[in-house]
């Protein structure tokens, strides 16, 4: 198991010369982050007439903060997450540290520029984790961290060590995912992991009156963190020591957030006035502060310790590496520029006049604002040691160990494509252990229900150290939790928004460190739209991973509405970079599967999504070609997104079916014989496959549209029926390929708790609902028919 101590993170910044380069570098940031801002909205042309948007306020509150921590504290090993609304001041310091070329300052929200929020896969400057929506960015660190150390010591690879470092906004902390993540059991052995929180006590559209810090630092306390609080700067400090000052001290810290914040926006006289209130120490504050001028008071006031670098770096010398830490660090919102302090300062942009203004201020020129420093100055050279510290090798391209595409085995019998999850695992480690020495699974404490208990007792589960198995002699135990630095299985919590951020890291593993993991998150399908969002922002972030929905749809009958999904099936189709497959029978599980292994891992790998089912399924209906050629093609039609699984000749209806409904299709087609109506029967594994290839047929896009032609033949042309546990406009496309009457099969409404013959019933996909629609498609089109003779 690597930890974080093998690297020194003293840093002493030494005499006040350096406090004074960094000051100079502090300055600069602040410059060059408004100006940037700036230039996008006030300089560069606008033809669309639309607000370009960025933000100058939220920005210089993170000034001091990532200036301390940029120049004093980072080391190669470690990384960073950047709240969102301070990616200028991310691209500044990258500029100062000639890791952003001068053309990309002027290119902020512009296409093809610098991105609206940091990127790892947009941004052309170093970015060690993608944020924006509120909380994923924040949480990404803890997930880093345990990815790191999961490849170092599951793999022995070296990932190195060093430590994850997320700088949160405070508002930020009303979001319930980063809660989640913070009181998660495997958080508490992250020493690695340090957060900032930017306290500016200011949200979007006002102050936020009741923000208590102490209550924050009480609950990190309680999720076994180390709380580091940084109020003060030294100026206040000193203030506070001269008698009178106790009473200073008490005033500023019992007075509301908002008081404090109007008292930002007084000038010195307005203090005087103000700043003693109407308590009982009032007269020993106006004593104290009789004696400042009136620069020295007014930077009294604002002087917190967000703000101080001496203040920051002392914080930094007291990170306890053994337990993840949080500093909240006391800061202004706009600090540095004529809007601080101000309610409504979060999307306000600097005028014309307050931008020439500030340059003044700053000495710098705003006709050309993007100057580096000389390399001959202090700041110069400060600058260049930390861009050569921070200087990292890029990652190795990965080696990728063979995934078997078929194991040759035909399943028999019955059952579900939920056992058969656990099942190809196994299989593979017998098959390829290489491959399988790369997969790693994920579940939030569903991993028995899940059919995963055979795969845990073959390959452990993972920890940061190995604890006991107190139910190793149990005989009546049937899964085995041994738990290791060497297993392949991590279990979290009930929070399905940790385990999409934690696959999504472990999916990233071989950009960060050539060492590619092939993570599968397994959760209730029910629940893969509370996991949405941050799963597709991991996909958007560079992670490659497989997350398995299962049980699926009304199919899941016992349970009632609240957990029969509906929707999920068209998140597959409509989600950049990922393959959805929903298989109808076992042996479609393994292709798929398998293909989805082989596609993670690589700069042009994909996500996948698998929507399985527990309802048990006869397996000879697969009617799988024993012919190995035949059974190749049958293999690249599941893969490429559906296959032929009944031709009857002169057939003229085509019954298109996806997952566990296939059963009812095949039965329709029998009755619908019986009847002397021949139909042929699709089985569809990813309509969204099928769609990409529809849209290329049509020029648009690079998928290729041979599989249309296979399951959909032009001389096949007939009316078509499609069914599904889902909503029943994922295949509603499909009449579209060749331009024939379709009726569209599906769940539409909230379920209902019965037997599965009830419930298939109530949403129309039983066998008499799928006999009657394809009577009434073929009623539809004899119709037309006769219409246009």
């Amino acid at each position: 198991m690597t930890t974080v101590t093998e690297h020194d993170h003293s840093r002493n910044i030494g005499p006040a010369a350096d406090l004074e380069a960094l000051a100079q570098i502090e300055r600069r940031t602040l410059w060059l982050s408004t100006a940037m801002i700036h230039h996008a909205n006030r300089v560069r042309p606008n033809t669309s007439g639309l607000k370009v948007g960025g933000h100058q306020a939220s920005c210089a509150s993170m000034v001091s903060i990532m200036t301390s921590l940029w120049f004093t504290q980072l080391r190669a090993g470690d990384r960073v997450s950047v709240k969102p609304h301070a990616s200028p001041v991310l691209h500044s310091i990258n500029y100062l540290l000639g890791e952003l070329d001068e053309s990309y300052l002027t290119t902020l929200r512009q296409f093809g520029g610098l991105q609206s929020y940091p990127s790892r896969s947009k941004d052309p400057d170093p970015v060690d984790y993608s944020t924006g929506s509120v909380g994923i960015g924040a949480t990404a660190p803890i997930w880093g961290a345990m990815a790191r150390r999961y490849v170092n010591s599951t793999l022995g690879a070296d990932a190195g060590s060093g430590r994850q470092y997320s700088l949160v906004g405070d508002a930020e902390l009303d979001e319930g995912a980063v809660w989640e993540a913070i009181v998660d059991p495997g958080t508490v052995d992250l020493g690695e992991v340090v957060w900032i929180v930017d306290l500016n006590r200011q949200s979007l559209d006002r102050v936020v009156p009741n923000i208590a810090a102490g209550r924050l630092e009480s609950m990190f306390e309680a999720a076994g963190w180390q709380v580091i609080t940084v109020k003060f700067g030294r100026l206040l400090e000193s203030l506070f020591a001269r008698p009178g000052g106790d009473a200073l001290r008490a005033r500023i810290l019992e007075m509301p957030n908002p008081e404090y914040q109007r008292l930002l926006r007084c000038d010195a006289s307005e203090l005087r006035a103000r700043l003693p209130g109407t308590g009982p120490n009032g007269a020993r504050i106006v004593e104290l502060i009789a004696g400042l001028d009136d620069s020295t008071l007014s930077a009294a006031i604002r002087n917190l310790g967000g703000h101080d670098m001496q203040a920051l770096v002392d914080a930094y010398e007291r990170i306890d590496d053994t337990r993840p830490t949080v500093i909240i660090a006391y800061t202004i919102k706009g600090y540095g520029l004529p809007s601080q302090g101000h309610p409504q300062n979060h999307s306000s942009l600097l005028t014309v006049a307050e931008y020439e203004s500030l340059a003044g201020d700053l000495a710098m020129d705003p006709q050309r604002p993007w100057g580096r420093f000389d390399i001959a100055t202090a700041a110069g050279q400060l600058c260049a040691q930390t861009a050569a510290r921070l200087r990292r090798d890029p990652a190795p391209m990965p080696t990728l160990p063979a995934v078997p595409a078929d194991f040759g085995r035909t399943p028999k019998g019955s059952a579900t494509t939920q056992a058969a999850l656990g099942r190809t695992l196994l299989d593979l480690t017998r098959a390829a252990p290489e491959a399988a020495g790369r997969v790693v699974t994920v579940s939030p404490d569903v991993s028995s229900t899940t059919n995963l208990a055979g795969w845990i007792n073959k390959v452990g589960v993972w920890s940061t150290a190995e604890r006991q198995d107190w139910f190793a002699d149990d005989a009546e135990t049937l899964m085995h939790w041994r738990e290791r630095p060497t297993g392949q299985h991590m279990e979290l919590g009930i929070a399905e928004t940790n385990l999409v951020g934690l696959i999504a890291e472990l999916g990233a593993t071989w950009s960060r460190w050539g060492e590619p993991l092939f993570p599968i998150g397994v959760l209730y399908d029910p629940f893969v739209e509370r996991a949405l969002e941050p799963w597709t922002y991991g996909m958007y972030a560079g992670g490659q991973s497989i997350l398995i929905g299962t049980p699926s749809g009304v199919t899941l009958a016992a349970e009632g509405g609240a957990h029969q999904s509906i929707t999920t099936p068209s998140v597959g189709i409509e989600t950049p970079g990922l393959i959805a497959y929903e298989p109808a029978f076992v042996i479609d599980v393994e292709w798929t599967l398998l293909a989805s292994l082989a596609r993670l891992g690589r700069p042009d790998g994909t996500s996948a999504y698998l929507r399985l089912s527990t309802r048990p399924v006869d397996q000879l209906l697969a009617d799988v070609p024993s012919d190995p050629a035949a059974r190749e093609r049958r293999r690249k039609q599941v893969v490429a997104g559906g296959y032929p699984i009944v031709r009857r000749a002169g057939a003229v209806v085509t019954i298109v079916a996806m997952g566990a409904v296939m059963t009812e299709a095949l039965a329709a087609v029998e009755r619908l014989g019986s009847a002397g109506v021949a139909a042929d029967v699709v089985c569809v594994t990813s309509p969204g496959l099928l769609f990409e290839a529809m849209q290329a047929r049509h020029g648009r896009g690079t998928a290729d549209s041979w599989i249309l032609d296979q399951l959909f033949p032009a001389t096949r042309a007939n009316p078509i029926v499609s069914v599904l546990d889902g909503h029943p406009h994922t295949l509603a496309f499909l009449a579209g390929v060749n331009r024939v009457h379709h009726i569209a099969l599906g769940v539409s409404r909230y379920g209902q708790v019965g037997s599965l013959d009830e419930v298939f019933r109530y949403h129309g996909l039983d066998t008499d609902s799928i006999v009657a629609a394809a009577l009434d498609v073929l009623g539809a089109a004899g119709e037309t028919a006769t219409k246009r003779a």
